[in-house]
């Protein structure tokens, strides 16, 4: 922990005494800590309290004139390595999940883009209110870690869920992390996601459904385990912003090919998840084509793209892992492994569009991994950033621990 930034965040619950223990255990691991409060955790803890544990000063306003600066919600999270809120009542956890920044907390949090811990503390009917639970959901689907509250005596006089955890489990989630957070970290890693858009003229193009969300959430995940990585990306809405991931924006298959054997020699981990066209427009025209008059049949000539996983597969030097996607309809399992084996894959990964919930446009995913010592590790239905986490834990479990045995 020694050389960490930790920032604490603190919202108006009677939890906030313990926020004190927290601080100190940090600090005691070497840590540096700033903390950051509402106005009504200020009810319960002092000022002097906490900048004097933390050895720094306590950001409270937005437009506090003691603000070492003048966006200091921004300064905080450039210079933090995780955000940890405890305690976070029901209203703090409310702005979270709906985009509501009106104080000094729940601005830092809009702002912030590396790795979060919520501690929630509250009574415990609130904990059971409908717009909690669907609040707690909202974060855990963006990767906020929710370390969960205690059952036992409350402090309106209430027994049941709802105390906030005790400050050495919350100390050990953050230790833990940071250690999960270096497992990849000598790693480089090419992801592709999303689809590619091959030209008919200037207005109109062949394409597809892929989201890029799949691809994405890989990235994500493993950027979180400390690996850098590079992110291929093919037309996508959706946007991404971790230290450790470079996005390259690409539309075509011909761009993404060109990104893709430029990038893979250095890389320790390749996996494409993205939706390649099969073929291009052969003369794509430099003008708008015209509708004819007479409703003629507008013919395209095409010609195949190149196989962008077949040529990273030929070129794979030892020690390299390359895995691909299979999207199938019909004879799933048979299709992955004929890939598997072409391509010369370490592993595959397949879905089917015939099971619901999975494929395009959806935020889940129902995916088996096949690999190339003929193992089928089926996974159930899950969000696309639980698949992720999946595929990752698979690469850890089944590559990385045979290289740290012949180091």
């Amino acid at each position: 922990m020694k050389g960490k930034r930790i920032l604490i965040g603190i919202s108006g619950g009677i939890a906030a005494y313990k926020s004190a223990y927290l601080i100190r255990l940090f600090k005691k691991a070497g840590a540096e800590v700033k903390v950051v409060v509402t106005q009504n955790a200020l009810e319960f803890i002092t000022k002097v309290t906490l900048e004097s544990l933390s050895q720094n000063k306590v950001y409270s306003s937005v437009f506090g004139s003691e603000s070492d600066y003048s966006t200091e919600h921004i300064s905080l999270t450039d210079w933090a390595d995780v955000f940890v809120v405890a305690p976070a009542t029901a209203n703090i956890i409310g702005k979270f999940a709906n985009g509501i920044a009106d104080d000094a907390l729940s601005t830092t949090f809009m702002a912030f883009n590396r790795k979060v811990f919520v501690a929630p503390a509250m009574n415990c009917k609130m904990y059971e209110n409908f717009a909690f639970k669907n609040n707690i959901k909202t974060l855990l689907a963006q990767n906020v870690s929710i370390i969960e509250p205690e059952e036992g005596f409350l402090a309106c006089g209430y027994e049941g869920k709802g105390r906030m955890e005790e400050p050495d489990v919350i100390f050990n989630a953050v230790k833990s992390y940071f250690k999960s957070s270096e497992a990849l970290s000598n790693y480089n890693v090419l992801i592709t996601a999303g689809p590619t858009y091959e030209a008919i003229d200037p207005v109109r193009f062949i394409g597809n459904h892929s989201s890029g969300l799949m691809g994405i959430e890989i990235a994500k995940a493993l950027a979180e385990k400390g690996a850098s990585v590079n992110l291929v990306c093919g037309p996508c809405s959706i946007s991404v912003s971790h230290p450790n991931i470079q996005r390259i924006d690409v539309v075509s298959a011909e761009e993404m090919f060109k990104s893709c054997v430029s990038l893979f020699p250095k890389m320790n981990i390749g996996i494409l998840a993205a939706a390649v066209a099969d073929y291009t427009v052969i003369n794509p025209k430099s003008s708008k084509i015209k509708k004819t008059q007479d409703n003629k049949e507008l013919v395209l000539k095409l010609s195949p793209t190149k196989d962008i996983l077949a040529h990273l597969g030929s070129i794979k030097k030892k020690g390299q892992i390359l895995a691909g996607f299979a999207l199938e309809t019909d004879n799933e399992e048979s299709n992955a492994v004929k890939k598997l084996k072409t391509k010369n894959l370490d592993f595959i990964v397949l879905n089917s569009l015939n099971d619901e919930g999975a494929g395009f446009k959806s935020a889940t995913n129902k995916v088996s991994i096949l690999d190339n010592k003929s193992n089928i590790h089926r996974y159930s239905l899950k969000s696309k950033s639980e698949v992720a986490s999946d595929i990752v834990s698979f690469i850890l479990d089944n590559f990385t621990q045979k290289d740290k045995k012949s180091k």
